[in-house]
């Protein structure tokens, strides 16, 4: 679905990215792993158009659109919610979705069936929601444009143990419902424990990929950006079924 071929952006004259090629496949959940300020909210600009390209070049669906603006990747089918939830806090849970919709007919009632809260509190200032609410709305809101791949960076920045849990489950379910995830997360353990697949970003530079379970598993992911050491591949498998709990309950299955 997404092809990304050997692009490096910055800002000005300074690269970021160099040279960083990834690709996201239908139905897949893929996830960027790195610490702060490694080039993995720069590469979610770069594919939203949000920040043009100093070389290489991104296709979707096999076409270029690294020369498209934002609203023409938006309308092929990519969303993007950025770091910090930037919702608008001035305006209710209605206003915050309808400057998500696209052209095309609502989604209003796609989105809350995803969130089932967020229909019965319409009228609510998105400034009055917790955290995880806000960074629910979020997604919800770049869901209204019912994208084919959505851009999530950091969605679980601020919120408690529980609520990261939650916000991953839902993630997990988009995967469920079709829709593509490229997922930019310092929350390693918890983005690789829903990803299928994952690229470590250092320095602006992709050092390391494999599958998701392999990377949760590696004893040099695990003592750089786990926290702990190589026995950490048990914890692993207890996120994995905390999430799929969480997911039964999100989706109303138990």
């Amino acid at each position: 679905m997404l092809d990304i071929a050997a692009i490096s952006t910055g800002y000005g004259r300074d690269a970021v990215l160099h040279d960083v090629s990834l690709s996201v496949g239908d139905g897949e959940i893929v996830t960027l792993i790195g610490a702060n300020g490694a080039g993995k909210s720069t590469l979610a600009k770069s594919v939203s158009g949000l920040l043009g390209l100093m070389g290489g070049e991104i296709r979707f669906e096999t076409t270029r659109i690294d020369r498209l603006d934002t609203a023409a990747r938006l309308a092929r089918g990519i969303a993007h919610v950025p770091e910090g939830r930037q919702v608008f806090a001035g305006m209710t849970v209605a206003e915050n979705l309808a400057l998500g919709a696209g052209p095309g007919p609502s989604q209003l009632d796609f989105v809350c069936e995803l969130f089932p809260v967020l229909r019965q509190r319409m009228t609510a200032l998105a400034g009055n929601f917790s955290g995880g609410q806000q960074q629910m709305l979020a997604i919800a809101r770049g869901l209204m444009s019912r994208p084919k791949l959505i851009i999530l960076d950091e969605p679980s920045l601020g919120l408690s143990p529980l609520l990261v849990g939650e916000i991953f489950a839902l993630i997990e379910g988009l995967r469920a419902r079709g829709i593509s995830v490229l997922l930019a997360e310092q929350n390693a353990r918890a983005a690789l424990a829903i990803a299928d697949r994952g690229y470590v970003i250092e320095n602006g530079r992709v050092t390391l990929t494999g599958p998701a379970a392999a990377l949760l598993h590696s004893p040099d992911i695990a003592a750089r950006y786990l926290g702990v050491g190589v026995a950490t591949a048990t914890s692993a498998a207890q996120t994995r079924a905390m999430a799929e709990r969480l997911r039964r309950h999100a989706w109303g299955e138990g």
